[in-house]
């Protein structure tokens, strides 16, 4: 008897669940080759929204962590995509059209990038933060906080470290995410969801959009509960009038780069606040 082969869909991430999307629309994943590969579904306005929902109700829990916590919980991220390696390889090297050790590399790119942005956790606000010289009897501390919901438009022509690249690190400081995928080739963006719902990421911190990024990205640009924005793969859409509408909401922007970013410890940062305290020093 032969095998029925069941093509898989692959769902969004939001809130730590996998729902399809509102409009029950759904498009096809092709092979480089442009062979039949897989459904993924299409985000739509509301699932941007519902996104967005589900990251706010998770900020406080998130930025709330210590730092240390919060390495602990972006390595295990790492150990998770360790032990699914040979999946993710097989997803990049089909999606992409490259060499099996091409994908190879990537992939341990990208578990090499949670493991180096999970070091930072608790030691980028020593880097990051000062105490101030002031005249007087004071104490003058600065120090970086999350700046809140994050919207990301992954890198569009890489699937596993284009992701990683930019996630990785508006988490590093307690910041919750809004992410959409390469359109071209979001598998690996779900398969790392899935990772993402058995680790210890809680649910809502993470969430993952998938389908167009030109119709998903002027909502979340435009949103008024959204605090900063990453236009890392967004080079090839109309990302000034982005910029635009960000501003509207005096929202941050980062804007579009060629390729897959390098890990830095500026990107940790410029998703954070410095907030200033003065404390008076004891006259005893």
């Amino acid at each position: 008897m032969s095998h029925l082969t069941i093509p898989k869909t692959y769902k969004l991430y939001i809130g730590g669940k996998f729902p399809r999307s509102e409009s029950g629309r759904t498009y096809e994943v092709a092979t480089a080759k442009g062979e039949f590969l897989a459904n993924a579904a299409k985000a739509s306005r509301k699932d941007a929204r519902d996104a967005v929902v589900a990251a706010r109700k998770a900020l406080d829990g998130w930025a709330g962590a210590t730092g240390y916590n919060r390495g602990q919980v972006l390595y295990r991220i790492a150990e998770l995509l360790e032990g699914r390696r040979a999946q993710f390889i097989d997803e990049v090297r089909r999606s992409e059209g490259v060499s099996e050790r091409e994908a190879g590399r990537q992939v341990d790119a990208a578990i090499d990038t949670w493991v180096w942005y999970a070091g930072w956790a608790d030691k980028y606000v020593q880097v990051a933060g000062n105490g101030n010289p002031v005249s007087g009897p004071y104490f003058n501390l600065s120090t970086p906080e999350p700046t809140g919901v994050v919207a990301i438009i992954a890198p569009q022509e890489s699937s596993l470290l284009g992701l990683a690249s930019v996630v990785a690190p508006a988490l590093v400081a307690g910041n919750t995410v809004v992410v959409v995928a390469s359109e071209q080739h979001p598998l690996s963006a779900i398969t790392l969801s899935e990772v993402l719902a058995t680790s210890d990421v809680p649910g809502g911190v993470v969430n993952v959009l998938t389908g167009s990024a030109s119709e998903v990205a002027p909502w979340l640009a435009g949103h008024a509960d959204v605090n900063a924005i990453d236009l890392a793969g967004a080079g090839n859409l109309d990302w000034v009038d982005l910029e635009i509408a960000a501003a509207e909401t005096l929202m941050r922007v980062r804007r579009p780069e060629v390729g897959v970013p390098a890990p830095s410890l500026e990107r940790v940062v410029f998703f954070t606040e410095t907030k200033t305290v003065w404390h008076t020093k004891s006259l005893i």
